[in-house]
């Protein structure tokens, strides 16, 4: 058994071991590998492994210091599948966002400045930047706070994450199809890339009025199948997959979205994560859906009510989650607060034995190099 240092996070409405990028790499086996065995994949249940049976439970966070100068902490993020047997690397996840600041200061990577202090963040898996503010009063870290969010039912450490210039990160455009909205199997739709990107289909259009409970769409099989052929098909318009088959599970996401029933949210979304409803909302995905709500033409824009104009408030599952327009420099950029809370630091256990490349030797190797 290899013993390997990792820290249990939340971020926002997700959980993720976070693990530092040279302990994966000291290994000697594919990252891949290392990561379906720890967490216990393929398996629904994960019992053998740290996974905690559910995609907001399935998740890895990869730090390393930043070489870069307009970075601290290079961030990458793994959605580890269930019962697939395979890792997503296509996507980032925003709520995991979350924990990259508050794990940086507490161990010792970065050192607080003043009252509140900015970690630069780089997601590798999509490019973007991500400015996360912790609030560090007097210039000293605590990571106990009073900070409550939707879908959690405890306060955490306050952390403000700013998505710089998030338009087109993964395609290279805001609408990758060119236009705001269009028909997928006779739903209407728009296919956005802003922090992820995002295929946002109209609720009614699939008989839903955007107050169902994650169970109950969960519970409509044939209603998952449908939704899931639209997400594959705006894959394909998206330029992200050579055909519907071809498409990753977790790219593009998608978001059903629904009319506002209340003064407080500007429209209703139930997002989609591997293939189940959300119980919140996918961060990334808010992202995308304020951007969305402020471009003309879109499937948001023609059914959201809009409020504030630098404001935009979406009525998920869990409550109202809103996001915010701001700058960073000179450059755009969508904000949301969320909460974050070390939850343990461990040495976890792997198998080398039941890696698949054990025979080759080089896992051993490895071993003996540590």
């Amino acid at each position: 058994m290899l013993e390997i240092p990792a820290t249990l996070m939340r971020g926002g409405t997700s959980k993720c071991w976070v693990f530092s990028r040279d302990e994966l790499e000291r290994v000697g086996a594919p990252v891949d590998d290392i990561l379906l065995r720890l967490y216990g994949s393929p398996d629904e249940r994960q019992i053998d492994g740290l996974g905690g049976g559910t995609s907001t439970t399935s998740k890895a966070v990869i730090l390393a210091p930043s070489q870069r100068d307009d970075a601290d902490i290079d961030y990458t993020f793994a959605q580890v599948g269930l019962a697939d047997g395979r890792v997503d690397w296509s996507s980032n996840c925003g709520n995991c966002s979350a924990a990259v600041a508050p794990f940086a200061l507490h161990a010792g990577w970065l050192a607080p400045r003043g009252d509140r202090t900015a970690v630069r963040i780089f997601n590798t898996n999509t490019g973007q930047l991500i400015v996360a503010e912790v609030p560090t009063p007097g210039g000293m870290f605590d990571e106990s706070g009073n900070a409550h969010i939707v879908g959690v039912p405890f306060a955490g450490l306050e952390v403000v994450l700013w998505f710089v210039d998030p338009a087109g990160r993964t395609t290279g455009r805001l609408l990758p199809s060119g236009v705001a909205s269009e028909e997928i199997d006779g739903v209407p739709a728009t296919l956005i890339d802003g922090g992820a990107p995002v295929v946002i289909a109209e609720a009614a259009a699939l008989g839903l009025t955007g107050l169902e409970t994650p169970a109950e769409i969960d519970a409509r099989p044939e209603l998952l199948t449908r939704i899931d052929r639209i997400r594959r098909e705006g894959a394909v318009r998206m330029g992200l997959a050579p055909t519907a088959a071809a498409a990753l599970k977790a790219v593009p996401k998608v978001a059903l979205v629904s009319p506002r029933n209340a003064d407080d949210h500007d429209f209703g979304v139930t997002m989609m994560s591997m293939g189940k409803a959300h119980p919140a909302i996918a961060i990334t995905g808010s992202v995308a859906l304020t951007l969305a709500a402020a471009t003309p033409g879109t499937v948001v824009s023609r059914i959201a009510g809009r409020g504030t104009p630098d404001i935009t408030s979406l009525r998920t599952p869990s409550g109202v989650v809103s996001t915010r327009f701001g700058r960073h420099g000179a450059l755009p950029a969508v904000g949301i607060t969320r909460s974050a809370r070390r939850l343990a630091d461990a040495s976890v256990t792997l198998p080398l034995e039941q890696l698949p490349d054990h025979a080759s030797g080089l896992v051993e190797e490895a071993l003996l190099v540590r």
